[in-house]
């Protein structure tokens, strides 16, 4: 029973039903009448890397070593080089690989005949079935980002998805994994309501048509799952705040990509990511991780500062491995923890998440109280990235219309994400047949391809089938 999975990286459920409903997708549009189409909840940061580790480990990004797009390493081990930081957007994407959990296998290494293509995680693909390896490829991909060219990235979809097609022909995979990168792209650039994102999705349509005519010909299609799924959605912008800059100009000396790295005598980093969040980390040079309670007396100044910002809608301040601090501008703070017996949330000075006061949730049940919220699934999603070694000492989530990079994208956001807001945080996944149960988030996706391939779950999951 093969298992695909494509990825129209950066697509909304409703640019996606929109899309379907007017008649622009026909092969999508089979899919939701036979299997069906629904929305889940993807992962903080909501940003293209960090949100596919949901898809090939099962886990959230910071469980799994991967905090963010960029992030800093306060053992200055791992990152040995300048600014001992990551910033996966360039050269630093070859050390995805190195950098993820060793204790959490991917699919390609449970699944050895895999196909994969335009992956951000390759640990275990042969690299004679990972389609986007190598210096040539590795180059056009480059060229395309840091020229801002979006029918480039178009292009590289179409050519992606013919050899896609082409290969899986020959090679049989029992899982297959693509990205489709157009739809994040021209959203950048130009918005999500864009003809091109039409254009983008298109070609991940002609993709699922191409695919089930080779299976069906084979007579393969009635036992296959076929799952089209987005990592984030997006939201249009007005403003950029430069993070780095601010911190520069309060003499705070911040590590920060791309040319920050060089920083002399640093105090803090900013990584931001998506570019709708970002990681401060302070006393840089402290060499282990602090909790805000023993940070608070030198630094609640900075975080006063920061919240009171017009690019700042939530601040996260890490108390310990189990409890995280929720600070709103508008809204107060709350204090929320997690254990054995499941969820805590205290409302303190306000309620900024605009729950009121639970205790003892499980995770489905924090979810279902936030779905209608500005923030789904909030509570797990702070509990997974605040308790994450690699994390910041302050976590930022952009307010509605901001981000938080203000120089150096080839493409000019107009269109950004990464934050918890639900625009960002809530995706589509377009299934070829009817589930078992009705699935909650990105990481089901993993447990489920192994159900359906007969493969034992690895120890650790942190999704649930829904086969």
């Amino acid at each position: 029973m093969p298992i695909i999975i494509l990825v129209a990286d950066g697509a909304r459920t409703d640019t996606l039903r929109a899309a379907i409903e007017s008649g622009a997708l026909p092969a999508m549009a089979r899919l939701q009448a036979e299997g069906g189409l629904h929305e889940i909840t993807s992962v903080f940061p909501s940003v293209t890397g960090p949100a596919y580790t949901p898809f090939l480990l099962g886990k959230h990004p910071g469980s799994v070593g991967m905090p963010g797009l960029r992030w800093y390493d306060r053992s200055r081990k791992d990152c040995a080089g300048p600014g001992h930081s990551r910033s996966y957007v360039g050269i630093d994407m070859r050390l995805v690989d190195r950098d993820l959990d060793r204790g959490s296998p991917t699919m390609f290494e449970l699944v050895p005949n895999s196909l994969a293509a335009m992956s951000v995680v390759t640990r275990g693909l042969r690299p004679s079935r990972n389609l986007t390896r190598g210096p040539a490829f590795a180059a056009r991909t480059a060229w395309t980002h840091f020229r801002g060219d979006v029918q480039g990235w178009l292009e590289i979809d179409r050519a992606v998805s013919r050899r896609l097609v082409s290969t899986m022909r020959k090679q049989k995979p029992y899982f297959v994994f693509a990205a489709f990168t157009g739809v994040d792209k021209v959203s950048h650039a130009c918005g999500q309501a864009s003809d091109d994102v039409t254009s983008a999705l298109r070609i991940v349509d002609d993709t699922v048509a191409n695919i089930r005519g080779d299976l069906e010909h084979r007579g393969l299609w009635d036992t296959t799952h076929l799952w089209v799924v987005s990592d984030h959605g997006h939201t249009a912008i007005r403003g950029h705040d430069d993070l780095a800059g601010v911190l520069t100009q309060l003499g705070l000396r911040p590590i920060w990509h791309p040319w920050g790295i060089f920083t002399r005598d640093p105090r803090t980093a900013v990584m931001v990511s998506g570019n709708a969040m970002a990681h401060l980390y302070l006393d840089v040079k402290a060499g282990k991780r602090r909790w805000w309670p023993s940070l608070a007396s030198e630094w609640s100044g900075l975080a006063a500062s920061l919240l009171a910002r017009d690019s700042t809608d939530l601040m996260l301040l890490p108390h310990s491995d189990i409890r995280c601090e929720i600070r709103s501008r508008a809204a107060g703070s709350a204090m929320l923890e997690w254990a054995g017996d499941g969820y805590s949330y205290r409302p303190g000075s306000g309620d900024p998440l605009g729950i009121g006061e639970h205790a003892g949730l499980s995770e489905d049940e924090s979810r279902a109280l936030t779905m209608g919220s500005e923030y789904p699934d909030a509570l797990v999603q702070i509990a997974r990235l605040a308790r994450s070694p690699r994390s910041g000492d302050i976590i930022l989530s952009a307010a509605r219309e901001w981000d938080l990079r203000a120089r150096f994208e080839p493409i000019p956001h107009i269109s950004s994400h990464g934050a918890l807001h639900r625009d960002h945080m809530l995706a589509p996944l377009l299934v070829s047949r009817p589930l078992a149960r009705a699935p909650l988030r990105t990481v089901d996706l993993m447990p489920s391809a192994l159900d359906g391939l007969g493969i034992p779950h690895p120890p650790g999951l942190e999704g649930r089938s829904f086969l």
